[in-house]
């Protein structure tokens, strides 16, 4: 029987469970070179860290006065990320084996991202993810992305789990506001190093300041336990 009790957990995906944000970097650039934008630097990528890509294009539009749509522009970076993320996308070792633990015991777990169906299911299926996390939500699926609180509730929803009884685990910004508007606590793994004073992160369950270093499968699991036994 399960120490975590009641417990399910929701895991973002790109810079949570898998380092995939070189990819959508490079998709990113490559778009925007395409349509008259070539110096997009990694450190302008870093603002659109934890938001959907639908959203992250929209802002665009404004920032970058292109004339081409929402859609014409969702296909052309899907396209990029979806080739390169095919060809080689990273899952973080202790965040694998900490995924494998939780399935040894049973534990309800889903993904909710900002990403496309395409790109999850893409992205779970290349890395043998899928063995495990077969409860997916996209941002596209649901009215609002993060920092609104939808993908998360969908994703309790799906599992059939009291959102208080959900703990998330995030990288973003976005993500731990949207975790915590939605009621549920949250592991927070800053993937970008200058963001982990935000107030957002503060207000995180347990805030891990050196992201994906300061992680480890077993003592996430002994947390977790902890925290189902004061629950």
């Amino acid at each position: 029987m399960s120490t975590l009790d009641a417990l399910s957990v929701v895991f973002d995906l790109d810079g949570t469970l898998v380092d995939s944000e070189p990819n959508y970097y490079e998709a990113g650039r490559l778009t925007l070179a395409e349509h008259g934008v070539p110096d997009f630097s990694w450190a302008e990528h870093e603002r659109y860290v934890g938001i959907s890509t639908r959203e992250t294009i929209t802002d665009w539009r404004e920032r970058y006065g292109l004339r081409a749509s929402v859609e014409e522009l969702l296909e052309v970076k899907n396209g990029h990320y979806l080739r390169l993320a095919r060809a080689s996308t990273r899952v973080y070792p202790e965040m694998r084996r900490f995924v494998e633990l939780l399935a040894a015991e049973g534990v309800p777990m889903a993904v909710a991202s900002g990403s496309s169906p395409e790109a999850i299911g893409a992205i779970l299926a290349g890395t043998r993810l899928d063995a495990h996390l077969r409860t997916v939500v996209s941002a596209e699926e649901v009215p609002r992305g993060k920092p609104a609180p939808d993908v998360f509730l969908e994703a309790a929803r799906r599992l059939g789990a009291d959102p208080a009884d959900c703990v998330v685990v995030e990288d973003a910004v976005p993500g731990v506001a949207a975790a915590h508007a939605a009621g549920m606590r949250c592991v927070a793994i800053p993937y970008v190093a200058a963001q982990a004073d935000a107030p957002e992160f503060a207000a995180a369950a347990l805030l891990l300041r050196g992201g994906q270093r300061d992680f480890t499968a077993r003592a996430a699991h002994e947390w977790l336990t902890r925290s189902a036994r004061a629950a």
